[in-house]
């Protein structure tokens, strides 16, 4: 490839909407091109990009026994009526309307097709299992697409689907599907972590993300360094404590803490640790009667040490709460508390709720609450000798660095990941909703076992930006580069020696299979640099007039600070060489 026959559309300043660096590098390097909110033009340095993703995670799906189809982006709504999903989704799912007034969706994601497609053509245990996968537009009407190719609203992703007879089966599928996602990652050349993830309503374990690891991440992953152990924040297990619960040393005592409404500022005020503090958070949960309205609300008081976080997906888990919640209203607060928040605890209460603690909290003595009286907080509270013991103890936090990690082994930490890929065991949420069955071996109808397994295809070219990326612009792994070498001639236009020698070296290294480009539209070096290190190709050659009268071409791998010297009539040799390092 020639640099004249190729679009290359550089910019010296990145839109003023840009945050983060994979946005600004790709509009700046040419490789996307806003068209709207969240909209972009994948121009051909960025779709060079998006076609070697997908190349490799085509060959792996494919070796992984996955069969490829396409299923239409604008989708009848009937299917999508059929699960629910049509009412349930938000704004998020764009509906449209043909010139026939019938509903139509335009998909974020297929399971509803896939699922048509199973229940039609596979009718015998003797078809399973199968893996239907597509690589395929997706659209989601984000509220603020942000982020570029981030978070936008028209997004390119790999998903797949299982159908299996049995949970043994479907489980087979995940773990054939898992070990083919971390295929996919190593090859990629990315810095990456498995993490388990929550399984939401359906359960159990087989629920895993794929996080490339970034600092700009908007996921925290939580793992020990000393073991496999790795999780997102939400799923991440907060050990109990191991101590038992010290005894009492303090009496109860109600103090002045005026203008004091959260624990930091009550633990400066008393001169005391944030950790002996007790944070106070409301919610409720609403019974419906026979007409669908609320006929009944339930509220309860949640306790976690203060410096802690409560983590939703966690408390979502709690018996009682596990139906679905919402935080309590200021009235349904003040009915209940006689006080507004910020000065809110279990004692002395005007109404009962159901107090549930977390695992640290039910453990501590002599700690701080609210009073339940605007400007006063209680200190030396212990449980059985001042209030009963809780209703629920549980794990409702976000664990913290150095917590100790739930296999053992060790500390935990925390680093930023951002979301790529994600499998997942769906059981029969979606053949049970749309009937979905086949004959098994007994001659009777039996549900499929599906599971589910995503990779943004589009998102893991700004997700590798982000992780790698320096002040001079993007540096590609090879596997994904738009080219994986970049020859420079300085004066090719006016030298034949340079002219020759860098067609000879491009046709050399494109006969060898190497992805090569030569840059030949005369443009000044310091330019011409700056364009491909923007662009990131990772491996360049530079060819000079006064480099073939020494024998000598400049090789420079991106990230390097300065150039290798290589003789002329090794250069091919040692560039491939370099390529399979």
């Amino acid at each position: 490839m020639r640099a004249s026959q190729f679009l290359i559309a550089t910019l010296k300043e990145a839109p003023a909407d840009a945050e983060v660096a994979s946005h600004r590098l790709m509009t700046r390097a040419g490789m996307i091109k806003k068209l709207g909110a969240g909209i972009y033009t994948y121009m051909p340095m960025g779709l060079r990009v998006i076609r070697k993703v997908e190349a490799i995670v085509r060959e792996e799906m494919d070796r992984a026994g996955a069969v490829e189809c396409t299923m239409p982006v604008v989708q009848p709504a009937e299917l999508w009526q059929e699960t629910g999903r049509f009412q349930k989704m938000g704004p998020e799912l764009l509906r449209i309307r043909d010139r026939h007034d019938r509903d139509f969706v335009v998909q974020p994601t297929s399971e509803e097709v896939v699922t048509d497609i199973a229940r039609q053509e596979l009718r015998s245990y003797r078809q399973l299992p199968k893996n239907l996968y597509q690589i395929q537009t997706k659209f989601r009407d984000e509220r603020r697409p942000r982020f570029g190719l981030m978070r936008g609203r028209e997004f390119i992703m790999k998903d797949a689907y299982s159908f299996d007879r049995d949970q043994a089966g479907a489980k087979r599928s995940y773990e054939i599907m898992a070990q083919a996602y971390r295929r996919i990652f190593d090859r990629f050349g990315l810095r990456y972590r498995a993490v388990a993830a929550d399984s939401g309503a359906i359960g159990g374990d087989l629920s895993e993300e794929f996080q490339v690891i970034a600092a700009t991440g908007e996921d925290a992953i939580v793992y020990c360094p000393a073991s496999d152990y790795a999780a997102n924040m939400e799923k991440a297990e907060a050990l109990a404590p191991a101590q038992p619960r010290p005894a009492a040393a303090e009496p109860m005592r109600k103090v002045p803490t005026p203008g004091k409404s959260t624990c930091q500022d009550v633990a400066t005020l008393l001169g005391v640790p944030l950790i002996t503090t007790v944070k106070s958070l409301v919610l409720a949960t609403d019974q419906a009667g026979p007409d669908g309205q609320v006929a009944a609300t339930q509220v309860w008081l949640l306790l976690v040490r203060g410096d802690h976080d409560m983590n939703e997906i966690k408390v979502g888990k709690v018996p009682g709460l596990d139906a679905g919640f919402r935080f309590a209203t200021v009235p349904e607060i003040l009915d209940h508390f006689g006080t507004r928040p910020g000065y809110l605890g279990p004692i002395g209460l005007r109404k009962p709720v159901k107090v549930v603690a977390d695992r640290e909290v039910a453990v501590m003595a002599d700690w701080i609450c609210g009073a339940n009286e605007e400007d006063f907080h209680l200190t030396g509270v212990n449980w059985g000798r001042d209030l009963p013991e809780p209703d629920v103890v549980a794990d409702i936090r976000n664990v913290l660095e150095g917590d100790p990690s739930p296999d053992g082994r060790g500390p935990l930490a925390i680093e930023r990941g951002i979301e790529v890929g994600h499998v997942f065991y769906l059981g029969t949420k979606y053949s049970r909703a749309m009937n979905a069955t086949f004959l098994d071996e007994d001659g009777k109808p039996k549900l499929f076992e599906m599971g589910c397994y995503g990779i943004g295809v589009t998102r893991i070219a700004a997700a590798a930006i982000e992780q790698n990326h320096d002040e001079r612009g993007i540096i590609w792994p090879d596997a994904i580069a738009p080219f994986t070498v970049v020859i420079c001639p300085i004066g090719m236009d006016r030298s034949a020696e340079v002219k020759a020698a860098a067609e000879r070296l491009h046709d050399e290294l494109a006969a060898a299979g190497v992805d090569v480009l030569l840059d030949d539209r005369g443009e000044r070096p310091g330019a011409m640099f700056a364009d491909w290190e923007l662009i990131g190709v990772p491996h360049r050659v530079v060819i000079s007039d006064r480099g073939l009268k020494e024998g000598q071409l400049e090789y420079q791998q991106r990230r390097d600070t300065t150039a290798t010297k290589v003789a002329a009539a090794d250069i091919a040799a040692f560039v491939k060489g370099r390529l399979q390092a």
